[in-house]
């Protein structure tokens, strides 16, 4: 049942881009297409799954052991930056489309503080490595769902008229806060 609760609380009540407001730089420079949106959140959350388990390895087996707990922050973002460069790797291989659409965004996973954030998180939160996985998943699909439902509402206000002082980014802003008000509603959930 804890399990369920760290996944759901992930994903609706704790959400990384709505609640706790880490990885906006993706949610806002990703979210204008739903299938550009979609493949970032799937990068993410390949991305983040495995950076939960390998940060919560390293913490546990080498920085902890050795009394460098101080250099978490450091060894963390090394082993992110080696995930995103694996990841890259595999998309331009497999998926030269989207790899193409995602861009610059892609590299930027690097320093999406919604990775970093999720792996300093299961180290504080004491997460056992399960917990951590099924945190960094949870965490993960939370993103995707954010993106993408961030996504599909850009599409469609794009056929919608509004005032020309709000094109553009004031426009998605404005949408992105109404959809972190929304998610507050998940709050006191579980």
């Amino acid at each position: 049942m804890k399990l369920i609760i760290i996944v759901l609380s992930a994903i609706f009540v704790n959400n990384f881009v709505l609640s706790r407001f880490l990885g906006i730089c993706p949610f806002l420079g990703v979210s204008k297409k739903v299938e550009t949106a979609l493949g970032m959140g799937i990068a993410v959350t390949f991305v983040m799954a495995l950076a939960s388990v390998m940060t919560w390895i390293v913490q546990i087996a080498i920085l902890v052991p050795l009394k460098i707990e101080y250099m978490q922050t450091i060894a963390f973002i090394l082993v992110i930056a080696g995930l995103v460069q694996f990841v890259e790797m595999v998309m331009k291989k497999t998926s030269p489309t989207l790899y193409q659409a995602l861009g610059v965004y892609l590299p930027l996973i690097t320093t999406n503080c919604a990775v970093l954030g999720v792996a300093i998180l299961n180290i504080e939160s004491k997460f056992n490595i399960m917990e951590t996985l099924l945190n960094g998943i949870g965490g993960a699909l939370g993103f995707t769902l954010a993106i993408v439902l961030f996504a599909g509402i850009r599409e469609r206000m794009e056929l919608a008229p509004y005032p020309k002082s709000l094109e553009g980014f004031p426009i998605a802003l404005i949408t992105a806060s109404l959809l972190s008000i929304a998610f507050l509603g998940f709050s006191g959930l579980l």
